[in-house]
C-alpha cells in the first residue's frame, strides 16, 4: 500500500503539506466509517485505499460493516432502485423488517468515533443510538438523487435529518433538508492496483486469458452487473455499430455482497449476445483489480451507458488511463466529462452508437478526449483531493464559526 508522501510526484508536494497542516487539527479524533459491504462497489473501494492514508496522516480511523441477510439486502436493493426512480412499492413489512436489522446491528455495534461516518442508506437507521453514543454523525449518500421515488426519499429523510451533516457526490443531488449539506465528490486512487501503469506484457497477458483479439479494436464497459449500468444497452450498442466497424466488445465487472441482482443481470446480457464471439462477458471476482486495470488500457473506447449513476468512478478510472470515453449524462458523469472535450456525453443508445463509431473511425480525435481528459481527473478526482474535502468537513463539525489557524507543515 503506498503512503500518502508517495502521491507528491503526482499531485505537488503542496498538496501533500496542506493534507498534513489540516490533520494537525484533528489529533486525537477517532472517525467511524460504517457501511454494508466491504467487498464489491465504489464506496467499499474508497474506503479501502482512504482508510490506510487518514491514519498515517495521524487521523484514528476505523471501518465497521452492518450485517444483513439476504431479506434484507433484497429490501435495500428495493431501496436503492426506488431511490435511481424505479416505481416499486415498499410495503409496511419491508420498512419494519429494515428497521429491525438496523436496530439488532445497533444493539451489538460499539460506537466510539468522535465522528460516525454513515455511508448510504442500508446502515442509516443507526442514527438511534446518536445522544446515546455523543460524537458528530455524518450520512454520505452516494448514489443518484435526482429524481428519488417520493414515498421512500421521505422515509430516509426522517432519518438523514436526525445526522449533523448530509454528504451528496453531485450538486443535483442536494435536498430539502433541516441540517447542513455537503458536496464531496469520489475519487479513484492513481497508485491503486486498479489505476497504476501496468507493463505491456501484463496486459497482454490478460487479453490473451480472456480471448481478446489485441489487434482488433476493443469496446469495454466495466461495471457491477446492474440493470442500472444498462449492459444490455451496451450490446444493442455494439450490434449497431458492428455493422459498419470491425470491433470487439467487452463487458466486464463483479458484484457486491448487499447485491442480489448482479446473476440474473449477467445471463441477461449473455441470453442477448448469444452467438457472438466477439463479445466477451466476463464475470470478475473481488480482487481483480490488474485484470480491470489491464482491459481499460487495452481498450480503444471505455463506455459508461449507466440510466442512473451516483458519479461512476469507472469513467475516472478510464480518463485518467487517457482512455476515450463516452458515457451517460446522467448523476455525477457530467462532472468528469465535459462533452467533446474530456469525453463524450450521450443520452441514447442511438447517440452513443453515434458516437463510438465516429471515435473508432477518428483515432486522433478519440485520442485527444484521452488526453483532455487525464488532466481533468488529475486535477479534480483524485484521492487526495477526497481527502483534503474530508479533513475539512470533520474540521468543520469541531470548529463550527472559528477561524482554523493551522501551524507548520509536518512533511516526514
Amino acid at each position: 500500500m503506498p503512503g500518502i508522501n508517495d502521491y507528491a510526484p503526482i499531485v505537488g508536494p503542496s498538496v501533500i503539506s496542506e493534507l498534513y497542516l489540516l490533520s494537525q487539527r484533528l489529533s486525537g479524533k477517532t472517525v467511524q466509517n460504517v457501511n454494508s459491504t466491504s467487498v464489491g462497489g465504489g464506496v467499499a473501494e474508497i474506503l479501502t485505499r482512504m482508510v490506510p492514508l487518514l491514519r498515517e496522516l495521524g487521523i484514528d480511523t476505523k471501518w465497521d460493516v452492518i450485517k444483513g441477510n439476504e431479506k434484507f439486502f433484497n429490501i435495500t436493493k428495493k431501496i436503492h432502485n426506488a431511490l435511481h426512480g424505479a416505481n416499486l412499492v415498499l410495503t409496511r413489512e419491508d420498512w419494519e423488517y429494515f428497521l429491525e436489522v438496523n436496530r439488532e446491528n445497533a444493539a451489538e455495534m460499539d460506537f466510539y468515533g468522535d465522528i460516525i461516518f454513515v455511508h448510504d442508506p442500508q446502515p442509516i437507521a443507526l442514527v438511534d443510538k446518536k445522544e446515546q453514543a455523543g460524537g458528530k454523525w455524518v450520512w454520505r449518500g452516494h448514489v443518484d438523487f435526482t429524481k428519488p421515488l417520493a414515498p421512500v426519499m421521505e422515509f430516509l429523510e426522517s432519518y438523514i435529518n436526525r445526522y449533523d451533516t448530509a454528504v451528496f457526490s453531485a450538486p443535483g443531488f442536494a435536498r430539502d433538508l433541516r441540517i447542513p449539506q455537503v458536496l464531496i465528490s469520489p475519487s479513484i486512487d492513481p497508485l491503486s492496483d486498479k489505476n497504476k501503469e501496468l507493463p505491456q506484457q501484463t496486459i497482454d497477458g490478460v487479453l490473451e486469458r480472456f480471448g481478446i483479439d489485441k489487434s482488433r479494436p476493443i469496446v469495454t464497459q466495466i461495471s457491477r452487473f446492474d440493470r442500472l449500468k444498462d449492459p444490455c444497452g451496451v450490446v444493442e450498442v455494439y450490434k449497431r455499430v458492428k455493422k459498419h466497424v470491425d470491433c470487439q466488445l467487452v463487458l466486464a465487472g463483479g458484484g457486491a455482497t448487499d447485491d442480489p441482482e448482479g446473476c440474473k443481470v449477467v445471463e441477461e446480457v449473455k441470453c442477448l449476445a448469444t452467438g457472438d464471439p466477439d463479445v466477451h462477458i466476463i464475470f470478475l471476482p473481488p480482487a481483480s483489480d490488474v485484470e480491470i486495470n489491464a482491459l481499460q488500457r487495452a481498450s480503444t473506447v471505455v463506455l459508461q451507458k449507466s440510466l442512473k449513476e451516483g458519479f461512476g468512478l469507472t469513467v475516472a478510472e478510464a480518463l485518467w488511463k487517457a482512455k476515450p470515453v463516452i458515457a451517460s449524462a446522467v448523476g455525477g458523469i457530467p462532472l468528469q466529462v465535459k462533452h467533446k472535450y474530456s469525453g463524450i456525453l450521450t443520452y441514447s443508445v442511438e447517440g452513443t452508437a453515434h458516437y463510438l463509431k465516429q471515435l473508432l473511425q477518428e483515432p486522433k480525435y478519440a485520442k485527444k478526449l484521452g488526453l483532455n481528459g487525464r488532466e481533468h481527473i488529475k486535477n479534480n478526482f483524485l484521492i487526495t483531493r477526497h481527502i483534503r474535502d474530508y479533513l475539512l468537513l470533520f474540521l468543520s463539525l469541531f470548529y463550527e464559526g472559528d477561524v482554523i489557524h493551522l501551524g507548520q507543515p509536518h512533511c516526514p
